[in-house]
């Protein structure tokens, strides 16, 4: 009998220790890239763009619109704040810039984060697009609804099957850093087959994965070969001509 319990005790402890491991295992993987400080910084309303937050998305608003707005999906495990430097330059020129908040920092999980960003504000164009993982599900997205968009961009990142925008008339912007290590270039290469022939392709000199956002070093990632604030800058300046031609 005692052995009994003694086995029963040492089973139960090893299932103990192995949910303590899943569940550290899981808290490590899950951890998102947390923002820094620029990031924190513009997060603040100031040069004519009120931010605001609620639930689902940020908000970076204009005072008075001059084109398309934007639907941002993060990249895979990194924080949505940490994308609100690049927000607001291309709001501060214009354009009405929602980052969605992804359940769990995965954009994955919400894919369709995009219709109620829309269905919100009804007198607005859009243009939908992301960062690495957030851009293959926003294509996702526009392939199914490119009636409610006008165009779809890229952050280092590209559709798959489900989301080839092939066959539709949107416009597309594909950027991609020089020193980006973390893209797939096969899968890369392979989505380019899922673009229209109108996509433009825009290269960032010296850029890696990680500096669209302001998140720090990313693993696996290359080393940039310029700073975060000018990538953001020419990122910035891409998206705007592209959007500037907008029909």
């Amino acid at each position: 009998m005692m052995g009994k319990k003694l086995t029963k005790r040492r089973v139960l402890l090893g299932i103990f220790a192995i949910l303590i491991a899943a569940g550290f295992f899981l808290w490590r993987y899950l951890t998102p890239y947390a923002p820094e400080e620029k990031a924190e910084s513009a997060l603040v309303s100031a040069n004519g763009v009120r931010v605001e937050q609620n639930d689902n998305w940020i908000s970076f608003e204009p005072s008075v619109t001059l084109g398309a707005a934007v639907i941002f999906y993060p990249g895979a495990l990194v924080a949505a704040e940490a994308y609100a430097p690049l927000a607001k330059k291309i709001a501060a020129a214009g354009h009405p810039f929602y980052i969605a908040k992804m359940p769990l920092n995965l954009a994955v999980i919400k894919s369709d984060a995009a219709g109620e960003i829309i269905r919100v504000h009804p007198k607005l164009s859009f243009v939908l697009g992301g960062h690495s993982l957030g851009g293959v599900m926003a294509s996702r997205y526009a392939a199914e609804h490119a009636d409610q968009l006008k165009g779809v961009y890229f952050l280092a990142s590209y559709p798959d099957e489900k989301g080839s925008l092939k066959d539709t008339t949107l416009s597309v912007l594909s950027i991609l850093g020089t020193e980006d290590q973390v893209v797939d270039q096969d899968k890369y290469n392979k989505g380019r087959s899922y673009l229209p022939g109108n996509t433009v392709y825009y290269s960032v000199k010296g850029g890696n994965h990680a500096q669209y956002g302001s998140y720090g070093e990313q693993k696996g990632d290359g080393k940039a070969a310029i700073s975060e604030e000018e990538q953001q800058t020419l990122t910035a300046r891409a998206m705007l001509d592209w959007m500037g031609n907008l029909r």
